[in-house]
Parts: structure tokens; sequence; C-alpha cells
């Protein structure tokens, strides 16, 4: 074992002309997050332990795409999902269309510790909240002045919407315009940008975890479900490594992104970043996407083919990065 590791992500894709002071303030958030995760490692906290913890701080913030600052679906609500694995046993717990559940992360992993089940979504999964006494709030509670204008704009133009930090008066302005749209399941979007926070972990025992939270898109149906809960697709964690994804949801399912880093190590005997790169590669067809993994050797590895990702990792040897662009 090479001791432990850690990576967060706010999401892959961004746009360009996202100003400088948003990327400090992304920088500064998913650094916090990190340092918050090394010092939870060197107080010897097991890997699912930090991943939940990080993403708890990730959902608290309002920047990023997670509990507090979710995006809205076409009715103006906010519909919240999770998931979270545990490497070892494999281990795992999801919930989907929480509406006030204040960290959906935390929902997830008694979904694994307490519920004889893997998944819960919508009102049995409210009702399984309130069984277990976690905190709730009100829908309102998540829901942002800038979210609400991300949303209105969206409607106005008819489209998905990915990405609610693009500070400008219109989609007109936003580099990925509908001049060039991306297809998601054959249909043409307008904007394409991060909508989803992950942490992935191996800690000093060799045990990987993995845990993704996310509010989804922009002016989705209601009802619509992501990668991010969905075990294999957006969240994966066994006895190898641990992966959490982000990007075009639609893609990641279908190529069973997640798991597929997993396969290939087991299969094809690749380290953790030619995985990572192959899987980016050969498994997403025409999707866009981004990943964070760990391994239990100690290894970090990140991949995207998209514009930037947001992430940050650091190992125990003393590495550490926090990056959005190539």
């Amino acid at each position: 074992m090479g001791g432990w590791a850690i990576a967060v992500h706010g999401g892959a894709g961004i746009d360009p002309k996202l100003p400088v002071e948003s990327q400090e303030e992304a920088k500064k958030l998913l650094t916090r997050c990190l340092n918050r995760g090394i010092s939870a490692l060197q107080s010897n906290l097991s890997a699912i332990d930090v991943v939940e913890l990080v993403v708890r701080e990730l959902e608290t913030d309002p920047f990023f795409n997670s509990g507090r600052g979710s995006a809205l679906t076409t009715n103006g609500t906010v519909e919240m999902e999770a998931s979270i694995m545990d490497g070892p046993k494999r281990r795992c717990g999801a919930v989907s269309g929480l509406t006030t559940v204040k960290n959906p992360i935390s929902l997830a992993r008694l979904v694994m510790d307490k519920s004889p089940h893997s998944y819960l979504a919508f009102s049995g999964a409210e009702e399984f909240a309130r069984q277990q006494g976690v905190e709730v709030v009100d829908n309102d509670y998540f829901i942002t002045q800038e979210n609400v204008g991300m949303l209105k704009l969206a409607k106005e133009a008819k489209t998905i919407l990915f990405d609610y930090r693009i500070p400008s008066v219109g989609l007109e302005t936003c580099s990925a315009g509908v001049d060039s749209p991306i297809v998601m399941n054959g249909l043409p979007i307008s904007v394409y940008a991060p909508e989803t926070v992950g942490c992935v972990v191996v800690d000093s025992q060799g045990r990987c975890a993995a845990a993704t939270s996310t509010g989804g898109l922009m002016n989705k149906m209601t009802g619509r479900i992501g990668d991010s809960p969905l075990i294999g697709a957006g969240t994966y964690a066994c006895d190898l490594c641990g992966v959490s994804c982000t990007g075009e949801g639609e893609a990641i399912i279908r190529g069973t992104l997640a798991r597929e880093v997993a396969a290939v190590m087991e299969y094809k005997g690749l380290g953790l970043q030619e995985a990572v790169d192959f899987v980016i590669k050969e498994r997403l067809d025409e999707g866009q996407a981004g990943l964070i993994a760990v391994s239990r050797k100690g290894e970090v590895a990140y991949g995207f083919n998209t514009t930037g990702m947001f992430r940050g990792c650091a190992t125990e040897d003393g590495f550490m990065e926090v990056g959005i662009w190539e």
C-alpha cells in the first residue's frame, strides 16, 4: 500500500468565459474541502467516513450544484440525488428525488448502513429520512436567486441548462451556444457545464470509497434521474479503486463509466491513470464527462474530455493539486 490519497471534483465542462473571480472562488472551496479531507485522513478516519464528510461540505456551500444551490426543475423546485460506496465489501447506498433533506449524501450513507436496500427514491426516501431523524429543511433553502434567474433563461431558450454559474445576462454570451449544440440522447442542448460534486478516497489501510451528489440539470423534467445515484455509472468503489464521475449523465449511464475504470484495471491489467484515460477515450462515445479516481496503492488520477474540470487531489507523500483547466 502506498498511503492515503484523496480527490474531489465540482463538475466537468466549464464555460471558458467564467470570470476569474468565480474560478478563484471555486479553487478556494475545493482547497478547503481537500484540506478537510486530508485532516480527517491524518486523524485515521476511514475512507467511507471521509468521502461523506467532504461531500457534505460541498453540499452545504451553494457554489456547486448539490445540496444548497442545486439546479432547478422545470417546475422551479429542487430534486437532489446522491450515492456512496464502500470498496472493501462493495456496500452502497443511493437516493433520488430528495426535496427536503439537507445533506443527501448522508441519507445515502444511512440507506447503506441502516436499511435492507441499496436505493431509495422520492417519497420513500423522504419518509426514510424522517424515520432516521436526519436534518430536513424547506425546499426554499436549496433555491438561490441566481438559479431562479438561470431557470428563467433556460425556459426562454427552451433548453436544458447545465451551468447556473454563467454570469451573463443571457445565453447568447455563453461560449457553448446554440450555434454548436451538444446532443443528449439525440436531442440538442445549448449549454454544457458541470452539474455534480464528488469525492474519492483511499485510506492508510488501502480501503477505497467514493461519493457523488448533485442537483441535476437546470430546467430538467421532474422525476429525471441522472448518473450520480447509479452505482457503476456515476459512483463505484471496490478493493481496487474508487471512482466518481461528472458530466453528461446519459452518456455516463450508457458507458457504466465508474465501473469500467475498475473493470479495465481488473481484466486488462491497466494502472489507474491508464484505466482512466482508456475509459474517457473509449467508453463515452460522443458524450462529454470527467472523473476522479484513487487506487488501493495510494494513487490518484483524473481525466476529462470537456473544457476543464473543477478538481483537487492530494496524496500522503505531500503532492497536492487544485485546478480547472488542462
